[in-house]
């Protein structure tokens, strides 16, 4: 059964059956960002640190970078939003995920927020 944590950049990491990693955007982060019209991904093979630049997010709000909470390799993208990135908009943490990542060390999740202390932690916004 996979496992999800919740980072207070408002991003979500899937721990998956297989070992990998899948990250997008939180419902809240969608919701504060409005309609998302353009998203830059990573490529496959990139190599990605704690912290660096993965992807590029824009919407008729604002326009930012997503930055990876953890490190890896990316092993896949979600390459339909490049034609439907209002797919973020409609299901962030189903079809509307961004990459996913071989992990450099998947203990790293651990010290990101379940999904009860993400819920306690947006009211508090």
């Amino acid at each position: 059964m996979s496992s999800i944590r919740f980072t207070e950049d408002h991003e979500w990491l899937r721990l998956e059956d297989d070992g990998t990693v899948t990250i997008g955007i939180t419902d809240y982060a969608q919701d504060q960002l409005g309609d998302i019209v353009y998203i830059e991904l990573p490529n496959v093979g990139d190599m990605l640190s704690t912290g660096s630049e993965a992807a590029v997010i824009e919407s008729v709000k604002a326009a930012g970078e997503i930055k990876t909470a953890i490190g890896g390799e990316v092993l896949a993208v979600n390459d339909a939003l490049a034609d439907k990135p209002e797919a973020v908009n409609l299901d962030p943490t189903d079809s509307g995920w961004f990459f996913k990542l071989a992990p450099d060390d998947v203990g790293e999740l651990d010290q990101f927020m379940d999904e009860d202390t993400y819920q306690e932690f947006i009211k508090e916004l």
